[in-house]
């Protein structure tokens, strides 16, 4: 299943693509490597990166200056920053997100100007769980549209995943392999879109007559 936007010469989009577990052989790099064969083969450009590329020191700021920022969060910024979205494969740990994501999230969000704001992001979990790590990925949804990030509807929680894969790397059952596909596709289709295709922006005020006022004014 191939059914991306085409390029037609606009240029590809490209997706920060990471799972949120440092550990080896984790679930959620899995599916982090499984969505970014998706994005490929449907025209996307990937960026993948693992997760202690980004792990920082615990945030202080007594340590925050804006010529001393880790390198890992100098890392994350710069990464977010030269693609059109990012693709967040997170791990749930004690119903919430893992401290080392939001660690990283609180470093990168002391950037000027905020990189988070306006970028589009997918979120997706594994875990052994039935519930498939959804509760972390809405802890996690709460700093990224917090930040102003643009957190697609449509997560994805993978249940059980521990029996969920084949040997291949591939999900096994065929029902729930064209569903994530899917989802991915919609969500390089509205990157593409907002990429491409930006809304044109207006101003309408209600009552022209009216001396400017910012208590009585209506912008949209």
């Amino acid at each position: 299943m191939t059914t991306g936007l085409q390029d037609n010469g606009r240029g590809q989009t490209s997706f920060l693509i990471f799972s949120a577990s440092l550990r080896n052989d984790s679930l959620n790099t899995r599916l982090a490597i499984l969505a970014a064969g998706v994005i490929e083969a449907n025209g996307g450009k990937v960026d993948f990166a693992h997760m202690s590329e980004f792990d920082c020191p615990s945030y202080n700021q007594d340590l925050e200056s804006p010529d001393s920022m880790p390198d890992a969060a100098t890392e994350f910024r710069n990464r977010i920053l030269a693609n059109d979205a990012f693709i967040i494969a997170s791990p749930e740990y004690n119903g919430s997100m893992p401290g080392v994501l939001k660690n990283s999230i609180d470093w990168v969000s002391r950037f000027r100007p905020q990189p988070f704001k306006d970028k589009h992001s997918l979120l997706m979990s594994a875990s052994p769980s039935m519930a498939g790590g959804n509760r972390g990925l809405w802890s996690l949804r709460v700093p990224l549209e917090g930040l102003g990030a643009n957190v697609y509807p449509a997560m994805f929680s993978l249940a059980t995943a521990h029996k969920s894969f084949t040997p291949e790397g591939k999900l096994s059952d065929e029902i729930l392999a064209k569903r994530f596909e899917e989802n991915l596709v919609a969500f390089m289709n509205l990157v593409e879109a907002a990429k491409h295709y930006p809304c044109i922006k207006k101003a309408w005020v209600e009552f022209l007559g009216e001396k400017p006022d910012p208590v009585v004014e209506r912008v949209e």
